[in-house]
């Protein structure tokens, strides 16, 4: 018996021994047992509601902060459908966005609504869902900053309405369940010009593209800063990299860029063992040297290669 004739009845589309690989920006990992790509919110809740608690279900967004591994992943991948990308402003200071939105377009949508204060998504590589679950953010604006409510599915698709503060927000982290699938948002800004936003936008735009090597096979940030933003002479991850000798250090395929020290790179030949001994060398070296535990900002999922 098939782990696919366990599965309920769905009118989205089940995958067999999917490649995550084609998925992910770091372009590794093995396949996932069944892809589930639901057609809507009702689809994904059946879904969940009916698949015994027994077979796995793990979320895969955009898959730009995730590292999966070679052995693939045991159970069911969900990978939210272009029915969950839809973007729409609500007022004038408010917009809902699909939890498979990509940041950068939220944030396009608001200049085009003329919404001030949701610029920094632009900046951010990846997804809304994945923004809800870390708290994603960058140039000094969060996530939590702008958001009004989210909506998630549990295990048992049940649909489930959370403000900010019932998140337990805090920087690059949420206490959101781990079996919760977030679907959409409501995010405020404010009122503003868009012309002078797009202008805006545009600042953040060029400053990531001279600072990050954002062409390249990445998964963008790789460890959390030891310190929160605004914290006195805060210790930022890619020095401490830089100082433990890492950066542009190469195993295999995989290798810190020599442009930003915290960005972990796959030349094209790496593989998720490659990838993950590269973080676990420079962590380990800097644990010795320093005494700081630095703590891995990208999503690992899956198993060893067997």
């Amino acid at each position: 018996m098939t782990l696919l004739t366990k599965l309920p009845p769905v009118r989205g589309k089940y995958i067999e021994n999917a490649p995550l690989g084609d998925v992910t920006w770091l372009r590794v990992g093995g396949p996932a047992d069944v892809m589930f790509l639901p057609a809507d919110e009702a689809d994904l809740a059946r879904f969940l509601a009916e698949t015994p608690d027994e077979i796995p279900v793990t979320v895969l967004g955009a898959g730009s902060n995730v590292l999966v591994r070679d052995g693939g992943v045991r159970g069911v991948v969900v990978r939210l459908s272009a029915a969950f990308g839809k973007v729409e402003p609500i007022s004038e200071t408010r917009l809902r966005a699909g939890a498979a939105a990509l940041d950068k377009k939220v944030a396009q949508a608001a200049a085009r609504a003329g919404i001030a204060g949701l610029e920094f998504f632009v900046g951010i590589p990846g997804a809304i869902g994945g923004a809800l679950r870390m708290n994603a953010g960058c140039y000094d604006r969060e996530t939590k900053d702008v958001l009004v409510e989210a909506v998630a599915l549990d295990r048992a698709g049940r649909r489930i309405i959370v403000q900010p503060e019932e998140l337990g927000y805090a920087y690059r982290h949420s206490d959101a369940p781990d079996d919760w699938i977030f679907t959409e948002a409501v995010f405020e800004g404010e009122a503003g010009n868009p012309e002078d936003i797009t202008s805006r936008m545009n600042e953040i735009s060029q400053r990531r593209e001279s600072t990050q090597p954002i062409r390249e096979r990445t998964s963008g940030s790789t460890f959390k800063n030891p310190d929160p933003p605004g914290t006195p002479d805060q210790r930022k991850a890619w020095k401490l990299i830089d100082e433990a000798g890492w950066r542009g250090k190469r195993i295999g395929g995989a290798r810190f860029s020599e442009m930003h020290a915290n960005f972990l790179i796959n030349d094209g030949t790496a593989t998720a063992a490659d990838l993950e001994a590269v973080v676990e060398g420079a962590r380990a070296d800097i644990k010795k040297a320093t005494g700081i535990d630095l703590h891995w900002e990208v999503k690992r999922l899956g198993e060893p290669a067997r």
